[in-house]
């Protein structure tokens, strides 16, 4: 299995726009983050996108991303969910839908907001294809063992996902004791770290340390984190096994 790291960023992404701080200003690379996102590809060789955010275009063409074979959905806020249109591109080269799964809520708003995009494909392939799934245990999805893993996002119930060894939970507040079963033996964790101090629907810096020694992954990254999160300052803070995530990071199983 590969892990590719198409964004580490939140909301803003990094750097922000009209912000002079160290973090937006500096010349290291690993201080540029899109919004966040990331592929699985399996050992059968299906890919899996999580999350589809506003920057979703560049950070395929960057990483040649050509093929998906489904589209995994955390929840439907905008900075994971607004890149939507982009996927018209994979329905293209492909000739097919394209399959997304997330919760009941998350499917029925994405065709509430997106309602074209679960049209009938058009010989054209104009608009992005899409077939939408409740996912609320675990199933298969293009041979591959996919499992849903409740979170909270604040007072928002929303999704993390295990696939093999690996999970990924971003936009975390809370991870319900019932869950962490479900994470038991993992090799990699990417998980939410949006910075220093507390906030309502996100893990701090602290919090992102305590649960990672929790869930004791073999090896965590910490992804969706802000400018306030500085690559070379707070990678000093972090035990052995812990890393913060990149863009562009590679992670193989």
């Amino acid at each position: 299995m590969e892990i590719i790291c198409l964004g580490a960023g939140s909301s803003t992404g990094t750097p922000v726009l009209g912000c002079g701080c160290p973090t937006c200003t500096s010349d290291n690379p690993f201080n540029k983050r899109t919004r966040c996102s990331t592929v699985v590809r399996a050992d059968n060789g299906a890919q899996f996108l999580i999350d589809t955010g506003p920057d979703l275009r560049l950070q395929a063409l960057r990483e040649n991303i050509l093929h998906l074979d489904a589209v995994l959905y955390t929840h439907n806020h905008a900075d994971h969910m607004n890149g939507i249109d982009d996927l018209r591109n994979f329905c293209y080269l492909q000739k097919s839908a394209i399959p997304i799964y997330g919760s009941r809520y998350t499917i029925e708003n994405t065709r509430q907001r997106f309602g074209y995009a679960f049209s009938p494909p058009t010989g054209h392939w104009d608009k992005p294809v899409l077939t939408g799934h409740v996912l609320e245990a675990p199933e298969t999805i293009a041979g591959v063992k996919v499992t849903p893993v409740p979170i909270m996002h604040g007072k928002y119930p929303i999704l993390a996902y295990r696939i093999g060894d690996f999970a990924y939970i971003t936009d975390v507040s809370e991870i319900p004791e019932s869950s962490f079963e479900l994470l038991r033996g993992l090799k990699v964790l990417f998980l939410d770290c949006l910075h220093y101090t507390a906030h309502p629907t996100h893990i701090n810096f602290d919090q992102a340390l305590a649960y990672a020694a929790r869930i004791n992954a073999e090896t965590t990254y910490f992804i969706h984190m802000t400018h306030r999160v500085e690559y070379g300052e707070t990678s000093a803070k972090l035990p052995a096994n812990v890393h913060l995530a990149y863009d562009g990071l590679r992670v193989r199983l």
